[in-house]
This record gives C-alpha cells, structure tokens and sequence, in this order.
C-alpha cells in the first residue's frame, strides 16, 4: 500500500508540533518536510533550523527498507519533475567537493550519511547537520530532495572514483522534495 501527503497530514502536524519527535517550541524555527512515496522505501522527514542554532535538525521514519541495513541518505541538487527519483539529480554539491561522511572536512552539502533500519525494516531518523541550511540561499536545500538508497553509503573510503562521487549507496529506492512549511 503507497502512502499519500494526505494521508500523512496527522502525522505531520504531531511531528511539527513536536509531540513525536521532540521539537517542542517552534518559534523563530524554518521547518521543512519531505514525504517520501515514490518507491518502496516511504514515510516522513521534517527539517528544522531554530534561529541561531548553527544546525538543521532531521527528523522522522522510513519504512520499506531492508531489515537490520544501512542505506545511503542524502539530498540531491533538484526536485523530483518525472513522479520518480532519476530527476533528483546527483547529491547536492554547491562547492565541487568530493563525496564524504556527515563529519568529514570535505563533504557534498547534501551527504548525510546513512540510516539504519531495524528488523521490521524502519528507520527512525534523527540527524543534526551543521552544513544544510534551510534559510541560507548558498546551502539551502529547500526545493532540493531526500533520497533513500538500497545500499550503504562507503562515506567516501571505498577507494574507488564512486565512492567519491556518490558512495557507492547503489539504486535510489525512495526519494521526495523538501518543501518549506509556512507558518502556523
């Protein structure tokens, strides 16, 4: 069964209002959110960036994923335009840098390394990334996508010319556009 925005609304407005996931207070916070349905891998993901934080947080679930696995997650340069993820393009990467791990010196802005699902095959996400911004135009991946990877990102060591562009995480098996919430 394929889940819907719709569908997702309630559980949205629980993650915004910080009932699931902790947020708590959101004044002076960009949220964003991403609802990953277009392949097997599907659910949730919210982003918030509290003013003066110097960090986006990343929240939410992907179910659909293979049981006890890693799988790359990153954010790719442009919107989904063809209702599947080939259109994301490749990680999203302003500064020409080589591929790496979420803490790496030298990194794409989108590579956020990976998520671990466990043996049902869901992922509880929860990143803090101090690259990804939500109101800096330079690194702003809002209209930008998440995608899910069947496979595990190397984090840039695998020693190979893949690995440094795109981690070796293999095919894209969900993806959704970031879009920013308005406010409430």
């Amino acid at each position: 069964m394929k889940i819907s925005a719709a569908s997702l609304a309630p559980l949205l407005a629980l993650l915004l209002a910080g009932g699931a996931l902790g947020q708590g207070d959101q004044k002076e916070a960009l949220t964003a959110t991403c609802v990953l349905a277009n392949g097997p891998a599907e659910g949730i993901i919210v982003f918030t960036e509290k003013a003066g934080s110097g960090f986006v947080t990343v929240e939410g679930f992907v179910r659909g994923l293979g049981s006890n696995a890693k799988h790359g997650f990153h954010v790719h340069g442009l919107p989904i335009t063809d209702g599947n993820c080939s259109s994301t393009g490749g990680h999203f990467n302003p500064f020409n840098a080589t591929h790496g791990s979420p803490r790496s010196l030298e990194r794409h802005v989108g590579d956020l390394g990976n998520i671990s699902s466990d043996k049902y095959g869901v992922s509880k996400v929860k990143i803090f990334d101090k690259i990804i911004s939500l109101s800096s135009s330079e690194v702003s991946i809002i209209g930008k996508s998440i995608v899910v990877h069947a496979g595990e990102d190397d984090l840039g060591r695998g020693g190979d010319e893949g690995s440094l562009v795109t981690g070796n995480a293999g095919a894209r098996i969900g993806c959704c556009m970031i879009e920013k919430e308005e406010a409430m």
